[in-house]
């Protein structure tokens, strides 16, 4: 019999499209004999602590309806480094490991894996800080050729139902 596993997939921003991380996790998950229970998709950066629909895995976590967390990698669990090692040690205790299709999973219950949940989140919370870096350089690169940024002077467009007068 094969693990209970919940498919966990984030991207930043809307416009981004998850359909690519479902289909390779689902395939994994397949390929690795494990029943997938729940497939849960968020939008919105991976720093930001509060993430209501990883909060659902977790809650599958705790009332022990899994026994893995499947994720394409695991800078979409977590960026932060202290947010990755607490939930970590928080699945930990419900025997619920974290594995990122790379195949690194998370035994914290070993010298090996806890040394893996230091180092890792520490590249990927490093790799954030680095894209950061690269962002506002490229702005300040436009900023200096004369680009102007950011919302222009004017009229503005309207939202839809913006005309309806309140009565």
């Amino acid at each position: 019999m094969g693990q209970r596993a919940a498919i966990y997939y984030r991207v930043s921003t809307v416009d981004q499209s998850c359909e690519k991380q479902e289909r390779d996790l689902t395939a994994f998950a397949g390929r690795a004999g494990s029943g997938v229970t729940g497939i849960v998709k968020e939008t919105g950066s991976g720093a930001k602590l509060d993430r209501a629909e990883r909060r659902k895995i977790m809650a599958l976590a705790q009332s022990r309806q899994i026994d893995v967390i499947l994720a394409i990698e695991l800078s979409r669990w977590g960026r932060s480094t202290i947010d990755l090692l607490n939930t970590l040690c928080e699945l930990e205790c419900w025997k619920v490991s974290v594995i990122a299709m790379n195949g690194i999973a998370f035994d914290l219950s070993s010298p090996h894996g806890r040394m893996l949940a230091t180092l890792l989140p520490g590249i990927a919370e490093f790799e954030r800080d680095i894209i950061s870096e690269r962002v506002k350089s490229g702005l300040a690169a436009a900023r200096a050729r004369g680009k102007r940024l950011g919302r222009q002077t004017g009229e503005r467009p309207k939202s839809p139902g913006a005309d309806r007068r309140r009565t």
